[in-house]
């Protein structure tokens, strides 16, 4: 059987660029297929202009705090499309760099959709192209609950190019993409309210974090709504904006108006069109099911990232997608292992964590051998402006000789220190090992080192 390419990749993203430019430099003939803007929803529509956005929004708690160490107050004014002009344009500098570092990795770039024909061949508009392999890296897309008048929310593919400021701004959904940008529309300026399912925020984080978030977040004026009803939930649009109604978790009807309301109840694999069926490639709960190597139902088709839903994170989907390259055309055999990944919610405060909730170790291993050391306290920075914010660091150990099975932190930089952090874990670090280590004063990580 004739083949146009050693490899086809489905989706530029993180995972479709490390795996085709890893496949490249072992001198495969490489097609990477893209319908949209290269770069994929990270630098696109997620991880890259939302951190820019939250950079922005700090500005607003500095000069509140810049006050208590001397400086003049100041009435600093905030300008909405200056800030997302230039943050579409670091997008789109960041896609043409991606564009240029796959040029000189000899992967060929074809714009359009691509739908299976058969096993061995897709179609994009009127092209075939058939490979030895496929690689499915589609990622994943934002969906809205079914309730009535969801067509009037927005979900995060929008937030980056709204026409204008919303001053009064409500979030539907407590994972931490609206967790994050609960917190960037509160520190530029909008009036924020979240409403929420559950009683607090992130959930499948461990329960010190949860609160801790939204207890920060609330300090910071964030309004809360939580143990509404679901299914109550209807959203409507009037003279004053887009009106939200609900049952609250008192059993009393509520309705809010806002200028703009985001939908970020969850996302789910971006599969739409992709004609997987005519590959013969199983889907199972709406994802593509794969083996521990990134292998689908089909021997020669693998797919990584967001649509095989198992921990959707750009790390990860770089890692698998590498994994591939290096099994399937490097003849070096692997795969990654997605236990103990570290993660983190740019949320205002601040989480990382890397490992198990506490909640997690005492099922698995029981509470008598299950020890949790704790510590909050105020970051240096505020002991001069008065900020009831507190930070807060979690060490969850087990058995006699204290082996760290989990690691958390809520506060400024939680992502930078949990990141060295998770390198302890991974290598089988107990406590002792902390207590031995001196710590760098004064900073807040040296805590994890003195804990007691």
């Amino acid at each position: 059987m004739r083949f146009d390419y050693d490899l086809c990749v489905i989706g530029a993203g993180s995972g479709g660029l490390a795996a085709s430019k890893r496949a490249a430099s072992y001198g495969a003939k490489v097609a990477l297929i893209e319908k949209d803007l290269v770069g994929g929803t990270c630098v696109i529509r997620g991880c890259v202009p939302k951190k820019l956005m939250l950079y922005a929004s700090q500005f607003s708690h500095l000069y509140q705090d810049a006050t208590a160490y001397g400086w003049s107050a100041v009435k600093p004014s905030f300008d909405w499309h200056k800030l997302t002009s230039a943050v579409q344009n670091e997008v789109m500098r960041l896609s043409k760099l991606h564009i240029s570092l796959l040029e000189k990795a000899g992967v060929e770039l074809i714009t359009g959709m691509a739908s299976f024909v058969d096993p061995h061949t897709v179609a994009v508009g009127d092209r075939h192209i058939r490979a030895r392999v496929f690689l499915i890296a589609v990622g994943s897309e934002a969906h809205k609950p079914d309730q009535p008048g969801m067509e009037y929310a927005i979900t995060s593919q929008e937030m980056f190019t709204l026409p204008q400021f919303p001053k009064r701004f409500a979030v539907i959904g407590g994972g931490y993409i609206g967790v994050e940008f609960a917190g960037i529309m509160n520190g530029l300026g909008a009036e924020v309210t979240q409403i929420i399912r559950d009683r607090l925020i992130l959930r499948g984080f461990d329960e010190d974090v949860r609160k801790a978030v939204m207890e920060g977040m609330e300090h910071h004026g964030i309004k809360f709504w939580r143990g509404i009803q679901s299914d109550s939930l209807k959203l409507e649009k009037t003279e004053g904006g887009i009106t939200v109604n609900f049952i609250d978790g008192e059993g009393q009807p509520q309705s809010l108006t806002f200028d703009v309301v985001l939908s970020a109840t969850g996302r789910k694999p971006n599969l739409a069109g992709l004609n997987l069926d005519k590959a013969g490639v199983e889907i199972k709960n709406g994802a593509i099911a794969v083996t521990p190597d990134s292998c689908t139902s089909q021997p020669h088709i693998y797919a990584v990232g967001d649509c095989t839903n198992r921990i959707n994170l750009t790390p990860v989907a770089i890692a698998e997608g590498r994994a591939f390259a290096d099994t399937v055309f490097g003849h070096l055999p692997r795969h990654i292992t997605h236990k103990q990944v570290p993660s983190a919610v740019f949320s205002q405060p601040e989480a990382a964590v890397v490992g198990m909730t506490e909640s997690e170790a005492l099922k698995q291993y029981g509470s008598q051998a299950v020890k949790v050391y704790r510590s909050t306290f105020r970051p240096l920075f505020h002991s001069l402006t008065g900020s009831p914010e507190r930070t807060m660091m979690k060490l969850i150990v087990v058995g006699e000789q204290e082996q760290i099975v989990g690691i958390h932190m809520v506060g400024k930089d939680s992502a930078e220190i949990i990141q060295g952090m998770a390198v302890v874990l991974n290598m089988g670090g107990r406590k002792a090992d902390l207590d031995r280590t001196i710590g760098i004063h004064p900073s807040s990580a040296e805590e994890f080192v003195t804990m007691r």
